[in-house]
């Protein structure tokens, strides 16, 4: 008799078990799962803010050793007018031209403007620029301009 007793009992909770998660225990799990996102989101969202600068800096200094090898074959920079074409294509059919000296085409910079060149440059004796998140001169944090 005890024993059909506990059978029953153990047939009863299997089956509430089985029932699922009530809609108290839903709602405490989805709090917790938004108040976490609302933590980790904006640190997510500021890192990838960082990584484009990164990835312009890191383009620049390779447009940079490719203006400084053409200039070696070259024995001279490109002008302002001929910009960084001259890295993939030889428009002059200048026999010196040794290139193409980048493997792919010439990058956007991660916010998908084009990288500004002018040779001479204000500093060195070219500029490589990106202007930033904004597009524009100046600005400060992910809108500042970055150069070589």
């Amino acid at each position: 008799m005890i024993l059909a007793s506990l059978k029953k009992k153990s047939c009863q909770l299997s089956s509430r078990k089985s029932q699922g998660f009530t809609l108290l225990e839903l709602l405490v799990v989805v709090v917790i799962i938004g108040l976490l996102a609302s933590y980790v989101g904006p640190k997510y969202f500021s890192q990838i803010g960082k990584s484009e600068v990164a990835v312009a800096r890191a383009q620049i200094t390779a447009l940079d050793k490719a203006l400084e090898t053409y200039r070696i074959d070259m024995g001279r920079l490109p002008t302002t007018e001929e910009g960084l074409s001259v890295l993939r294509q030889n428009s002059t059919s200048n026999p010196k031209w040794n290139g193409p000296y980048l493997n792919k085409d010439i990058p956007l910079d991660p916010w998908g403007n084009a990288y500004q060149y002018y040779a001479p440059g204000k500093a060195k004796d070219f500029d490589i620029i990106s202007l930033g998140k904004d597009g524009q001169p100046g600005g400060t944090g992910e809108n500042a301009d970055i150069s070589n």
